[in-house]
């Protein structure tokens, strides 16, 4: 009888012992995936690559990057979703994952409020709209100008749902504006139709559109981000051409799954800021055509937040509509 009084004395002292701290001290204790949901060779690719490498050398643990591509980075994200909350699964989400799809998908698998945890937001990147040469505009108000002339006649980049669509439908429900949305698989395709002529206008990312700019295959009219680009100082933003508060930049930010423990989100947010900000790491990104940001939690869950509700505005009152 004494026996089982101790073996239940011991089993009781290890039920109410404290859980071990392998969840802060120890993580991570396995190798860590970073699920890109998009194809290999891609900007997000790119950086998660980059940061993949540095957190492995910090963490002495082997940091991988493994992509999931399909339908606009939902069914990348979708499986993220679903993973161990336990910190060796992230994803790398954008703007389209986590901002337009939460409207744009009536049947989104995953809800990114209730599914995901922000983590930080990495980088940006500015677009720029540009245009053949064709088209006989030098600035965003002979753009609107031109557009108004000429109803449904200006033909861009409108594959639903991506950022160069998204971007465009904004600016024309802002500036009252109806243009002619060609969709696309890609925006190598589209780019080298602007190029030839096929579209006269287009939102793509910088470092997409400045070679095609400088060899004066096509003409800038405004940048989408907050501020003038560094990379283009002498482009305006759409916000100083006319449309105050206009801001669309693509911005890129680690999720955990739901349940993750707040000091692995902690951990790997501050180890995440802490390899952005390394001098040469900063130096390859900026080079590349992101805007480091290196947001907390708290800032990331906002901008998802805002974002979440100012694409939602865009698509209700563009009726805009993913084919089924």
């Amino acid at each position: 009888m004494k026996r089982i009084h101790s073996l239940l004395l011991c089993l009781a002292a290890f039920a109410s012992a404290p859980a071990p701290a392998w969840s802060q001290d120890n993580y991570p204790n396995a190798i860590v995936k970073i699920v890109v949901p998009f194809a290999a060779g891609g900007s997000t690719d790119l950086l998660a690559r980059s940061l993949a490498e540095r957190l492995g050398e910090a963490w002495k643990q082997p940091v991988i990057v493994e992509n999931r591509a399909g339908a606009g980075g939902v069914i990348g994200a979708e499986y993220a979703a679903k993973a161990k909350p336990d910190g060796h699964t992230l994803l790398l989400g954008t703007v389209t994952t986590h901002a337009v799809a939460q409207t744009l998908y009536p049947n989104l698998r995953y809800d990114v409020q209730r599914d995901f945890l922000p983590v930080t937001e990495l980088v940006t990147i500015p677009q720029i709209l540009s245009v053949h040469p064709s088209l006989p505009v030098r600035s965003l108000a002979e753009f609107v100008a031109y557009a108004k002339a000429h109803p449904g006649e200006i033909p861009y980049n409108g594959s639903v749902g991506a950022t160069p669509h998204m971007s465009m439908a904004m600016l024309a429900t802002r500036a009252n504006i109806s243009l002619l949305p060609v969709p696309y698989k890609g925006s190598g395709p589209a780019m080298n139709d602007l190029i030839a002529g096929q579209l006269t206008a287009s939102f793509d990312v910088v470092m997409t559109t400045l070679p095609h700019l400088q060899a004066g295959r096509l003409r800038a009219l405004a940048v989408t981000s907050a501020q003038r680009s560094p990379l283009v100082p002498d482009i305006p933003t759409v916000a100083e051409s006319g449309f105050p508060g206009y801001e669309s930049d693509v911005w890129f930010g680690l999720f955990a799954p739901a349940g993750t423990p707040a000091a692995i989100v902690r951990k790997v947010s501050e180890d995440s800021r802490r390899a952005l900000i390394d001098a040469a790491m900063r130096k390859k990104l900026e080079e590349a055509g992101f805007t480091i940001v290196a947001s907390n939690p708290a800032d990331f869950s906002r901008r998802v937040s805002n974002d979440i509700q100012k694409w939602r505005k865009v698509i209700i009152d563009g009726k805009i509509k993913i084919d089924k």
